[in-house]
C-alpha cells in the first residue's frame, strides 16, 4: 500500500474514531437490524425504481442490509451471494468472477458481457470483476431475479444486482469498522463521516477502507503466499438540495485492488484439495478503478418526476509477469495491460396520471471502450534447433455503443390488483480492431436490435398476502474473441422467463416463494481453445446452444420470540443443455454433460440470531449460520467423462457484545474446516494446449477466526 493510500484511509478512520469519542456516554445507538431484525417484508427497496416495501414488489427479490453485511463479515458482492437464493458467484482470481441467477446469464470469463447486471447506485458496471471489489459504506444490496430490462440499464437477462450506498443528510454520522482474523492475517478497517455543510441545502459523505489478507494457498516454487489480496477504497458523495423539488448528487470513487489471477493447484482429482501452487511467478495483477457520476432529480409537478444520471468509469489493469502454463516450467509468460472506459447516460420520467394509472419511461446510452496489449513469450524445445522462444505482441481495441428506450405502464383498477406492462428496445453496435505482432487483424463488427417485453399481474389478497405472475424476455449482447482467435465473433443470448410467486408478511413472520421456468437460447457457455495466429493456442468464447431451466425458491424469516430471529433461503433448480449442436459446429467436439459449468442444482442458507439484554443499553448476540451448495460440473473439455465437484456445507458463528454505539464480536467462519473447490479445470484443457496435463483446482477459504469491532453514532 502506497503512502498516499495508507494516509487517505488512516486519516478518515482516525477522524471517525475521534469524532465518536465524546458520544459514548450519551448516545444509544439502535441494535442493528441484522440482529434485532425488523420485518424483512417492511424493508423499503427501489427494485422498480420506486420506493416500495419488499413485500409489495412483484419480483423475486432479496434485500441485504448494510448492517447485515457487517454482522456477517461480508466484504464483497461475491461473498454476499450466499444470502440470496438463486444467485451463484464463484471466482478464480482478483479480476475474474463467474456469475448467474437461476442458471441464466452465465458469465464464465471477463471477456463476455455480464448476463446478470451489476449496478452501483443505479450505474451499470460492465465487467464481472466488480463483484470481487470491496463494499464500502453500503446501505443495502438488492438482488432481483429474472429479466429486468424494462427497468435497468442493460444485460439483465438473468437478473440484476443493485448496490445502494449510504447518502449524506442533515444528521452528523460517524461509522467505523475493523476486523482481524487468522491464520492468514486477514484484516480490514473502514470508516465514514457524513454531515451537513449547509443545513437542508448541502451535505457531504466521505468513506474509506483498507483490506488485506495472505490467503490460504502457498507457492512451493518461489515460496510465500500464492493468493494475497490487498485493496484500498475511498469515495465521496456531495448532495445539494437548493429546493424541495430538486436534488443534485455528485459522487466520485477510487479503488486500488492488488491480487493474483488464476492461482490453480495441480491436483489428481476433485477430491484432492491441495493448496500448493507450483507457479514460477506470482501471477500478480493490479487494478485501478476510478469514476464520477452525477444524478439530478426534479419534481416537475402534476405527479411527474424526472431523473437524469451521467457516469464516467475507468478500470486499468496491469499484469507484470503472468503465468500461462500453470506449472513450474517456464513455458508461457505474459506481460499485459488493459483499460476499460465506460460512459453512461440515463434519463427517467416517472408520472402518476391518476390513482389507477402511472408510467415510467426512460432512455439509456452507454459507450464502452476496451484497449488491451500483451506480450507473450512461449519457450519450446525444438528437436533439431534446441531451445527456441516465440514472442507474440497482441493489441486489441473494442468499442461498443448501446442505445435503449424503455417504458412501463402500471394499471391499478382497484386496491387489490395491479397490471404492469413494459417494453424495452436495444440497439447495440460493437466494433473490434487489433493486431498480432504488427499484422493488422481485419475489423470485426456486431450489430443487434432486440425487443424485451415484460408483463406482470399482481393480486393483493389481504394486507399481508400477495401473489403475482410474470413473463419477460431478457437479452445479452454478443462479443469478440482475441485478435489471435480463428473465430472473431459470437452471438448474444436470450431467455424467456415465466414466473409465479407469493409473499406473506406479518409481525414476526415473513415467507416468500416463487416457481420459474426459463427458455434460454444461444447460451454463451464454457469457452474452448483453438490454434492462435502467430503460434500457440487461444481461448475462444462461443455459443453452446439452448438451455432449459426451471425450479423453486423460498425465503423465510421467523421470530419465535422477540429476541430470537431465524432466517433461511433455498433454491432448487434444474438447468440443463437441451441442444449443444452450436458448440459442436464451432469446435468439432462434444460435451460430456448437459449440466451448466459451476451451476449447482441447489443452494441453501440458514441464520440464527439470539439477543440477550444485559442491562442498560447493552446486549449480547449469539449468531450461527449455515450455507450450502450442491454438486457442480467442473470446467471440462473432456468429451466422454464429466468431472463433478462435491456438494458442501459451511458453518459460521459469532458472539457479539454491544454497549451504546460500540460493538465487539468474536467470530469463526468455516468452523469445521470443510474442504471444497471454488473453481476447477479438468486436465483435457491443458492436454489440448500441449502443456503438461493435470487437473487444476482452487480450494475455498479454510477456517478463519478472529475479532471485529464497529462503532456507529
Amino acid at each position: 500500500m502506497t503512502k498516499f493510500r495508507f494516509a487517505a484511509v488512516s486519516t478518515l478512520v482516525l477522524a471517525a474514531a475521534l469524532g465518536a469519542t465524546p458520544v459514548f456516554a450519551q448516545d444509544s445507538a439502535a441494535t442493528p437490524a441484522a440482529i434485532e431484525g425488523e420485518d424483512d417484508g417492511a424493508i423499503v427497496v427501489t427494485a422498480r425504481k420506486r420506493e416500495e416495501t419488499l413485500n409489495d414488489v412483484p419480483i423475486a427479490a432479496t434485500a441485504i442490509t448494510g448492517d447485515t453485511l457487517i454482522a456477517r463479515g461480508i466484504n464483497s458482492v461475491r461473498e454476499a451471494a450466499v444470502l440470496s437464493p438463486g444467485l451463484n458467484i464463484n471466482s478464480d482470481g482478483t479480476g475474474r468472477a463467474f456469475v448467474s441467477i437461476r442458471g441464466v446469464g452465465v458469465t464464465l470469463v471477463q471477456s463476455v458481457q455480464p448476463g446478470v447486471g451489476l449496478f452501483i447506485d443505479g450505474i451499470y458496471q460492465p465487467n464481472t470483476a466488480y463483484l470481487n471489489n470491496p463494499l464500502l459504506d453500503v446501505e443495502r444490496i438488492e438482488v432481483l431475479r429474472g429479466p429486468q430490462g424494462t427497468l435497468y440499464g442493460k444485460n439483465t437477462m438473468g437478473g440484476a444486482i443493485n448496490v445502494i450506498t449510504r447518502q449524506p443528510g442533515n444528521d452528523f454520522e460517524v461509522r467505523a469498522n475493523a476486523s482481524y482474523a487468522g491464520p492468514d492475517d486477514a484484516w480490514m478497517v473502514s470508516g465514514s463521516v457524513s454531515g451537513p455543510i449547509v443545513t437542508d441545502k448541502v451535505a457531504l459523505r466521505v468513506a474509506a477502507a483498507h483490506r488485506e489478507q495472505r490467503g490460504f494457498l502457498r507457492n512451493s516454487v518461489i515460496g510465500g503466499s500464492a493468493n494475497p489480496f490487498n485493496t484500498d477504497s475511498i469515495n465521496a458523495t456531495l448532495r445539494v438540495t437548493p429546493s424541495e423539488d430538486f436534488t443534485l448528487t455528485i459522487k466520485g470513487y477510487y479503488d486500488w485492488v492488488d491480487g493474483v489471477n488464476t492461482p490453480y493447484s495441480r491436483v489428481t482429482g476433485p477430491k484432492d484439495y491441495s493448496r500448493i501452487v507450483q507457479f514460477n511467478t506470482l501471477n500478480a495483477v493490479s487494478y485501478k478503478y476510478r469514476g464520477i457520476n452525477v444524478r439530478a432529480e426534479g419534481d416537475l409537478g402534476g405527479g411527474s418526476k424526472l431523473s437524469v444520471i451521467g457516469a464516467y468509469d475507468t478500470r486499468n489493469g496491469f499484469t507484470p509477469d503472468g503465468e500461462g502454463d500453470f506449472g513450474p516450467a517456464d513455458i508461457v509468460r505474459t506481460v499485459a495491460r488493459d483499460s476499460l472506459r465506460t460512459m453512461t447516460l440515463e434519463s427517467r420520467l416517472d408520472s402518476e396520471w391518476s390513482d389507477q394509472i402511472s408510467t415510467l419511461f426512460g432512455v439509456f446510452y452507454s459507450n464502452e471502450m476496451v484497449q488491451a496489449q500483451a506480450r507473450d513469450t512461449i519457450s519450446l524445445v525444438h528437436p533439431v534447433l534446441g531451445p527456441i522462444s516465440i514472442v507474440r505482441n497482441t493489441r486489441a481495441k473494442n468499442v461498443a455503443d448501446t442505445y435503449a428506450a424503455f417504458g412501463t405502464v402500471f394499471w391499478k383498477p382497484n386496491l387489490d390488483w395491479e397490471v404492469a406492462l413494459g417494453l424495452r428496445y436495444d440497439h447495440e453496435d460493437r466494433v473490434a480492431n487489433g493486431s498480432v505482432s504488427g499484422a493488422i487483424v481485419p475489423t470485426a463488427r456486431i450489430k443487434s436490435n432486440e425487443w424485451q417485453p415484460k408483463l406482470s399481474v399482481t393480486r393483493k389478497w389481504t394486507p399481508d398476502l400477495m401473489t403475482y405472475v410474470s413473463v419477460a424476455r431478457g437479452y445479452r449482447g454478443g462479443g469478440f474473441n482475441a485478435p489471435t482467435a480463428p473465430t472473431r465473433t459470437y452471438r448474444g443470448d436470450s431467455a424467456w422467463t415465466y414466473e409465479a410467486g407469493a409473499k406473506y408478511s406479518s409481525p414476526g413472520f415473513n415467507l416468500s416463494g416463487s416457481v420459474f421456468y426459463s427458455d434460454y437460447k444461444d447460451y454463451i457457455g464454457l469457452n474452448s481453445i483453438a490454434p492462435a495466429a502467430g503460434g500457440g493456442l487461444v481461448t475462444v468464447d462461443l455459443n453452446t446452444g439452448d438451455v432449459e431451466s426451471y425450479g423453486v425458491e423460498l425465503e423465510a424469516m421467523v421470530r419465535p420470540v422477540r429476541a430470537w430471529t431465524l432466517r433461511g433461503g433455498l433454491t432448487w433448480m434444474h438447468a440443463r443443455i437441451t441442444d449443444d449442436s452450436a458448440y459442436t459446429a464451432t469446435t468439432g467436439r462434444r460435451l460430456s454433460s448437459d449440466r451448466l459449468t459451476f451451476q449447482p442444482d441447489w443452494t441453501a442458507s440458514f441464520a440464527s440470531d439470539y439477543r440477550i439484554e444485559t442491562g442498560g443499553d447493552s446486549d449480547v448476540t449469539l449468531s450461527a449460520g449455515l450455507v450450502g451448495k450442491g454438486k457442480r460440473l467442473a470446467a471440462t473439455l473432456n468429451e466422454t467423462t464429466p468431472t463433478f465437484l462435491d456438494s458442501y456445507w459451511l458453518t459460521n458463528a459469532s458472539i457479539a457484545y454491544r454497549t451504546g454505539p460500540v460493538e465487539v464480536a468474536l467470530f469463526a467462519n468455516n468452523i469445521f474446516n470443510t474442504e471444497y473447490f471454488e473453481s476447477y479445470i479438468e486436465k483435457t484443457t491443458l492436454a489440448l494446449a500441449g502443456l503438461p496435463a493435470s487437473d487444476l483446482g482452487i480450494t475455498g477459504d479454510r477456517r478463519r477466526y478472529g475479532v471485529r469491532a464497529s462503532l456507529k453514532f
